[in-house]
């Protein structure tokens, strides 16, 4: 006999519905982008034993600089200096573009 799920009738949008609606959902996700790679920097630098000057001396930029790669909330960091961070604690960075499921193709007209 097969299962059937119920649907729940108090259940309504997606929060990513809701962040879309409201027109914020591509900074609330580069915002939790950002916070993870500030977070793995940070945990890298913590990992080797990495003070802020010495990372940033590897990286061959200011220390100002390097609080803004570190700073979550900050959206503006160029991708080449995301790679120096990375390259100062030994790590690389991986890019990639995933089709999104949740949305339909766009037509041609």
């Amino acid at each position: 006999m097969a299962k059937t799920t119920k649907v729940n009738p108090h259940s309504g949008s997606s929060f990513d519905d809701f962040l879309k609606e409201d027109g914020i959902y591509e900074t609330v996700q580069a915002l939790a982008l950002k916070r993870a790679l500030a977070e793995q920097l940070e945990d890298a630098m913590q990992s080797g034993k990495l003070s802020k000057v010495t990372m940033a001396q590897r990286m061959a930029t200011s220390r100002s600089q390097l609080d803004r790669v570190l700073d979550p909330s900050n959206l503006s960091i160029q991708l080449d200096t995301l790679i120096k961070a990375a390259s100062a604690v030994g790590k690389t960075v991986e890019i990639r573009l995933k089709r999104d499921t949740k949305r339909l193709p766009a037509t041609v007209a």
